[in-house]
């Protein structure tokens, strides 16, 4: 006998299942409104898709090394009146990432510079693209790191990965000369393939 269990469970074993763990749900809101078949079925699939993208999002986020969560609504625009909403939002087409164009912010300590960038990477992420973040001291170790065992290529490949990639403090701690010359070959690297947003002192 046909039960939504047993429909359920041949979408599970066909790797669907926000469709299989919604099924009952759907097939009620659907009797109850008498939607069509062809409805009936783009209520199916968009169930899944809506899964699968919060699931993408929800991995991405994990991917992108944040260290705080910094939503674009807190921002005070009233107390840092360098930078208006307006020219944030221009960014948010990310036309930028698509053109690998780059954004600097540059200001002292406690401007808002590191909110600004990690609320932009949260909505890049929304948007679909992968965003690394990484403090430029954490990122020039990593460099230096991969370099001394011979991976510093692996290293960069890794990050070219992403199609944005956050630089928090930027200018904060000087650099020796090797590590400037491993940042720079990402740099290179990425310059006019991947975008970069830069916090500077």
């Amino acid at each position: 006998m046909l039960s939504i269990e047993n429909v359920a469970q041949k979408y599970r074993s066909l790797r669907l299942t926000a469709i299989a763990n919604g099924l009952g749900s759907i097939v009620s809101q659907a009797q109850d409104n008498e939607v069509s078949y062809l409805h009936l079925a783009d209520m199916l699939v968009e169930k899944e898709l809506n899964q699968r993208n919060s699931s993408r999002i929800e991995q991405n986020r994990r991917k992108a090394g944040f260290p705080v969560y910094k939503s674009l609504d807190e921002f005070d625009y009233r107390f840092q009146t360098t930078i208006t909403k307006r020219e944030i939002n221009t960014l948010l087409n990310f036309s930028f990432i698509d053109n690998r164009e780059n954004v600097v912010f540059i200001g002292s300590p406690g401007v808002g510079k590191t909110h600004l960038t990690i609320g932009i990477g949260f909505k890049a992420i929304e948007a679909g693209y992968k965003v690394c973040f990484k403090s430029a001291l954490a990122l020039v170790e990593e460099l230096d790191l991969a370099e001394l065992r011979g991976e510093l290529k692996n290293k960069l490949n890794q990050l070219l990965k992403f199609d944005l990639l956050l630089i928090d403090e930027l200018g904060y701690l000087p650099m020796n000369k090797h590590s400037t010359y491993n940042l720079f070959q990402l740099i290179n690297a990425m310059y006019e393939f991947r975008s970069i947003i830069c916090c500077c002192k």
